[in-house]
């Protein structure tokens, strides 16, 4: 029976999180030749190719998707192990942007904490202005937020497209304004969705204003307006209608990831964090 070594089995899921050798490298703190050395020797050691690399690829292979998730519990396992010979607790603050978190979230920081029981993670949802002002004032160790449009920094999660979405009974008469379900008057998106909307010269007017995610959701699901959502996060049983009502395109955006986390176990657990962030973004 061959016998692995941590680092070998960390280098691997690092790669399969990050689908790149050059990001699992920056993640774990090394090179990508040593990378690449320890996947060889676990590769080796288990007779199995788990990677396949191109040079514009890197993904599982059929033996590597099989392995993942068994590795991952042996990691959590050894982590688990360590956890109990010490009585040091970390504890660091994250902020979720309520366009960003979806009904994924939960899961992910319960794979978290079982990779790393001895750390916990305060979550607090809010619109990203008020989260980014809250970093910037030191209240959040970190924050994964849609990017501020003056603002260059954090590092790049991924893409957030827009849309506009409604019930399918949902009625629009002519010549009467729009009627549109908004967040905040200091959430961004909005501003974003009434600029465009007046750019394009559609009247509207708002339902439900700074009643929070949750009464928005709630004013479009029972048919009442129209909102703009993530196309991954718009609510069950409605529609994108643009070209339904002849509505303009909404601007696409980024989701950032920003972190003032220095301890070496707390940035890797939020590397963790981001790469299954990034993971499950990508596979919707």
């Amino acid at each position: 029976m061959p016998v692995l070594d941590v680092e070998s089995v960390q280098a691997f899921v690092a790669i399969a999180d990050n689908k790149s050798f050059t990001r699992a490298a920056n993640e774990l703190d090394t090179t990508q030749g040593a990378i690449s050395v320890k996947l060889k020797r676990l590769e080796e050691r288990l007779g199995q190719r788990l990677i396949e690399r191109t040079p514009r690829l890197v993904r599982l292979s059929a033996q590597g998707a099989v392995f993942l998730e068994a590795a991952r519990e042996f990691l959590a396992a050894h982590e688990r192990a360590i956890a109990a010979l010490s009585s040091t607790r970390r504890h660091f603050t994250l902020g979720i942007a309520a366009h960003v978190a979806g009904p994924e979230v939960p899961t992910l920081l319960a794979r978290l904490n079982a990779h790393d029981p001895g750390l916990t993670i305060e979550v607090r949802i809010d619109n990203s202005c008020a989260l980014l002002d809250a970093f910037d004032r030191g209240e959040l160790d970190a924050a994964i937020i849609r990017r501020d449009e003056d603002r260059r920094d954090g590092e790049t999660l991924g893409p957030e497209h827009f849309g506009w979405f409604a019930t399918p009974q949902f009625e629009h008469r002519p010549g009467e304004p729009l009627r549109l379900a908004a967040l905040s008057p200091t959430c961004k998106v909005r501003d974003v969705c009434t600029r465009t909307l007046d750019a394009a010269g559609i009247a509207w007017t708002e339902v439900f204003l700074g009643g929070g995610s949750s009464a928005v959701t709630a004013a479009v699901s029972a048919g009442l307006a129209v909102s703009s959502f993530s196309y991954r996060l718009a609510p069950v049983g409605t529609i994108e209608v643009s070209e339904r009502f002849g509505l303009p395109r909404l601007p696409s955006s980024e989701i950032v990831l920003h972190s003032t986390l220095t301890d070496a176990k707390s940035r890797a657990a939020l590397r963790t964090l981001a790469a299954a962030f990034r993971e499950h973004r990508t596979s919707n």
